[in-house]
């Protein structure tokens, strides 16, 4: 049976993929200390994911551990077409078209999947492409072809499927599209823990999903990705419709300059804490781990200000999924946290819960604990609702939640603290 590391209050999300997928690795990551585990639907399709679900179920069973899992929806990601001859090297000042039609993709052409393409992107809009590797200028725009004519202003080297972002225009894409709702749909049946939706811009997107996972006859929990400019517009709206928050700095660091995204990730931790909403900080947290047994200085420092910013689960993508040393980074990643947390505690949250009496009654629980010096708060509790509003408090004493239902644990493992 595995054993409760009490020492240990940051839930750490790990992704499966190709390198982990097996018992036997997804045993070692639960030892090494896993809580949720995150299946990407960007890629792979039900059949494996099915297998994932219930290989993880049968192993966490086995070791008598609750994990959770997070069906990641793909979301409607913008990409290129693919390059019959291999990658393209593309210099500054090369002239380059995107295409709304379908096109062989060569060392001037490339399609993008997205066919307002020339509707909605104007003359002097930025592109991205790769993750922000290669950048373009849109010069003109040809509605009748449609295509956007461009020059390349950061070079570099372009391949099949690659991402493109334009950071400086609202699309009118929507969240959710055909897959994710048949991917959904699959999740719901397989019993997933929580869903994340990616691509998030405003509140309507956070109550269609909620409103599609009703019409299912399900009540599970929505994580509302971070990830667009347009959702920090309105991020005050979209969080009280979330049941959790995830920092994307991958994609959001595309979107916007690079050095305020850690300005970002804190601002979002703090509003959540405030809210009592559990938030992961995910994204390049350990990345040299894909292909190194051991981190950066810079990496651990980066998962160490995530805990103490007061974040309530750390993630891992590519260094779990892909990466040459998975268990490693699992391990990596529960060592920086009880180190963290044994010298730097969580200091009680400044809430702006509702005055309610669940609430007053947890965070008056969280006081007395501290003050008695209690061995452990141990909240009986049918939905989570009780754990979980304890953990809102961020109390010194452990949370040993006590339910008789086995998805509420689960859930429960993205949850600080409990």
């Amino acid at each position: 049976m595995a054993q409760i590391d009490l020492t240990r209050r940051t839930k750490i999300v790990a992704t499966i993929g190709p390198a982990t997928e097996s018992p036997e690795r997804i045993r070692e990551l639960i030892q090494a200390g896993a809580t949720t585990f995150r299946l990407n639907f960007s890629h792979g399709d039900h059949s494996e994911h099915a297998e994932r679900i219930a290989t993880i179920r049968q192993v966490a069973h086995e070791l008598g551990a609750h994990i959770g899992i997070l069906q990641d929806l793909q979301g409607p990601k913008i990409r290129l077409g693919r390059f019959e001859e291999g990658p393209i090297t593309l210099a500054k000042g090369d002239q380059f078209a995107l295409t709304a039609k379908q096109v062989r993709c060569n060392q001037t052409v490339a399609t993008v999947t997205y066919d307002k393409l020339a509707e909605e992107v104007s003359a002097g809009s930025r592109i991205l492409l790769d993750d922000g590797r290669v950048e373009m200028k849109v010069e003109r725009v040809d509605a009748v072809d449609p295509t956007l004519h461009c020059s390349v202003t950061v070079p570099g080297v372009l391949s099949n499927n690659k991402g493109v972002n334009f950071p400086d225009v609202q699309l009118s894409v929507r969240a959710l599209t055909t897959k994710d709702r048949q991917d959904l749909a699959f999740g719901l049946q397989q019993g997933v823990d929580w869903v994340a939706l990616s691509f998030v811009r405003n509140p309507s997107d956070m109550q269609e999903i909620r409103e599609l996972i009703r019409k299912h006859g399900y009540t599970t929990p929505v994580v509302a990705k971070i990830e667009k400019f347009e959702a920090i517009d309105q991020i005050d709206a979209i969080l009280p419709l979330c049941d959790g928050v995830m920092v994307a700095r991958g994609d959001l660091g595309v979107e916007m300059p690079a050095e305020e995204v850690p300005l970002l990730q804190k601002d979002l931790i703090h509003k959540a804490n405030s809210l009592g909403i559990p938030i992961i900080t995910a994204t390049q947290m350990l990345d040299s781990m894909a292909s190194s047994p051991r981190p950066t200085r810079a990496e651990v420092s980066d998962v160490a200000n995530a805990i103490l910013d007061g974040t309530d689960a750390v993630m891992l993508s590519n260094e779990t999924a892909v990466g040459d040393f998975p268990v490693e980074a699992v391990e990596t990643m529960a060592t920086i946290a009880r180190r963290i947390e044994r010298d730097y505690p969580q200091r009680p949250i400044d809430t702006h819960l509702p005055s309610t009496i669940p609430n007053a009654i947890s965070g008056a629980v969280s006081s007395i604990a501290r003050q008695l010096n209690a061995a452990a708060i141990l909240p009986l509790t049918k939905s989570g609702a009780t754990a979980h509003n304890v953990s809102k408090f961020r109390p010194s004493t452990p949370i040993l939640a006590i339910t008789s239902e086995v998805n509420v644990a689960r859930k429960l493992q993205l949850v600080w603290g409990v």
